[in-house]
């Protein structure tokens, strides 16, 4: 395993906000993060990128003996959109851990930032002003400067936010693709269908119910637990390689039944 969680509780100052979470991540894996709004997504994220301690716990890393190289996508809304930077420029962050704060980015490291950007597609917008991109390009050049540390471990937060359907479509392609590479991934969504249809593995967060369960996409993303869930009735229903998500229509006026 690349991460395992250990019992891991998740909180702010010292409080446990979900119960414990045990979960093994291996390498070239996708895992989707999903639950309600304010449910403790991002923080069980944080806390997997050491930005938060654990409460209680442990994570572990057997297979290499130290924590992994991570990169980070954040949720683009939390992101200064309006730096005056170019496109090349953001990916070169992604750099920063090994150019370190002493040396000036070397040729080395201009072509893993072009290299960066072309495996994400935008090769030819690097010099183009990051705040003059759409947002599925913006999208992309995060992405591009996480993949430009050569990482083992790929972290998402919300990264289809704001896209239309063909950005959406695209991005979570491109995002699918990284385990073949041998690049874990663990991506936070509120949007069900879309981890249902890609992610391989789930961790769904019902902090309400102080529950958290782990496992195959099939056995843990089920009509039953998503109905307790929400509250309301949900369908889950596959077909040509996708699954959907929905609440069902309500019975009776205006309705079905």
């Amino acid at each position: 395993m690349l991460i395992e969680l250990d019992r891991l509780e998740v909180g702010h100052h010292r409080r446990p906000i979900l119960p414990p979470i045990t979960f093994g991540l291996a390498a070239g894996a996708f895992v989707g993060i999903v639950g309600p709004n304010g449910s403790g997504k991002t923080t069980l994220l944080r806390t997997i990128l050491a930005l938060l301690p654990p409460v209680r716990g442990q994570i572990r890393y057997p297979r290499l003996g130290r924590s992994p190289r991570v990169g980070y996508v954040p949720q683009r809304q939390a992101t200064d959109l309006t730096w005056p930077l170019s496109a090349l420029e953001i990916v070169l962050m992604g750099r920063y851990r090994r150019i370190g704060i002493a040396r000036w980015r070397s040729r080395d490291d201009l072509e893993a930032a072009r290299a960066a950007l072309a495996q994400v597609g935008i090769a030819d917008l690097a010099e183009r002003p990051f705040h003059a991109l759409s947002g599925g390009q913006q999208q992309r050049v995060l992405t591009a400067r996480a993949l430009c540390g050569e990482p083992e471990l790929l972290l998402l937060d919300e990264p289809t936010t704001g896209m239309d359907l063909a950005a959406e479509r695209s991005m979570l392609e491109l995002i699918a693709g990284f385990p073949a590479r041998g690049i874990a991934v663990v991506m936070v969504s509120h949007a069900l269908s879309i981890v249902a249809s890609y992610a391989r593995d789930i961790i769904l967060i019902d902090r309400d119910r102080s529950q958290v369960d782990a496992g195959p996409v099939h056995e843990v993303l089920t009509a039953e637990r998503l109905s307790k869930l929400y509250g309301t009735p949900v369908s889950v229903v596959a077909s040509h390689g996708y699954v959907s998500v929905f609440a069902d229509r309500p019975s009776g006026p205006g309705g079905e039944g």
